[in-house]
């Protein structure tokens, strides 16, 4: 039991270390892993319906999120995300009439390939040095 709290303590303590990005990547994978379980157990009508209203959840809270006026985001991303994201919604609501694993594919990559972006999309930083000011001297 104390077991069990300490890794729910870690756990959140890791959550709140994370940058908005790393949060969305790690949202973006438990949705594909959900999706991947569900996919391996086919016969699990209830997993499969837990799986993809995740999925829809986290995706309607992105597009509230590229919808909201303070979404510092170029207007171009925005709308790409938008249109990734009705694709999403179609898409999901194909694979919760169907009992076929592959419909599961293109979301599964979908939210593997924008975790993958968010990982190793670095802030950009400016490749010239600052310049050079000898001790002792000041800048007006």
């Amino acid at each position: 039991m104390a077991n069990e709290q300490l890794k729910a303590y870690q756990t959140a303590q890791k959550r709140q270390q994370m940058t908005p990005r790393e949060a969305e990547a790690m949202a973006f994978i438990k949705a594909s892993a959900m999706m991947e379980e569900s996919q391996r157990n086919s016969e699990d009508v209830a997993l499969r319906s837990q799986a993809l209203r995740f999925n829809q959840l986290f995706w309607t809270i992105l597009q509230a999120d590229i919808m909201d006026p303070n979404n510092a985001l170029p207007s171009d991303i925005k709308g790409n995300i938008m249109s990734l994201s009705i694709f999403v919604d179609k898409q999901t609501s194909k694979a919760l009439r169907s009992v076929d694993p592959a419909d599961l594919d293109i979301l599964i990559s979908i939210n593997r390939n924008l975790a993958a972006g968010l990982k190793d999309q670095q802030p950009a930083v400016d490749p010239t040095p600052p310049p050079h000011t000898p001790l002792g001297a000041t800048s007006v």
